[in-house]
């Protein structure tokens, strides 16, 4: 645990936007590798920026997805999941999808990411603290 960060968690959700633009210019280049990759991580980034807000540090992904899970339940991290699985196999199996999935993993993460935009931009202190709690029981 550490002291929730709002201008750290305000850095990822952008690092979330940029991510997604450069998934869509890989995807434009036909470089299945790295959309997929880049929409991952845009995933991520939006998933880390809620732990920012609410004051949990953790540096490894799936812990980080857990703690999330935990909180906001299985339905939410769905997508990040199976997404990071699909990053996995791209990034170190040469497993790469292919361009008409990559192209609906592309609108699966726009939604994941707005989804996590909106939840985290509209997050109260006291909504924060309740997720903090939660997720240090």
């Amino acid at each position: 645990m550490v002291e929730p960060n709002g201008r750290l968690s305000k850095s990822y959700l952008e690092q979330a936007k940029s991510s997604l633009l450069r998934a869509e210019k890989d995807l434009e280049d036909k470089d299945l590798l790295w959309a997929t990759v880049a929409l991952y991580y845009a995933e991520y980034y939006e998933l880390y920026s809620f732990l920012q807000k609410i004051g949990v540090k953790c540096e490894n992904h799936a812990c980080s997805i857990l703690a999330v899970e935990s909180v906001l339940g299985e339905e939410r991290t769905k997508t990040i999941n199976e997404h990071k699985n699909k990053r996995v196999d791209a990034q170190y199996y040469m497993k790469i999808g292919q361009e008409e999935k990559v192209k609906e993993m592309l609108q699966e993460a726009k939604t994941f990411v707005a989804s996590f935009d909106e939840l985290v931009s509209n997050l109260s202190n006291t909504e924060a603290s309740d997720y903090r709690s939660l997720i240090s029981e």
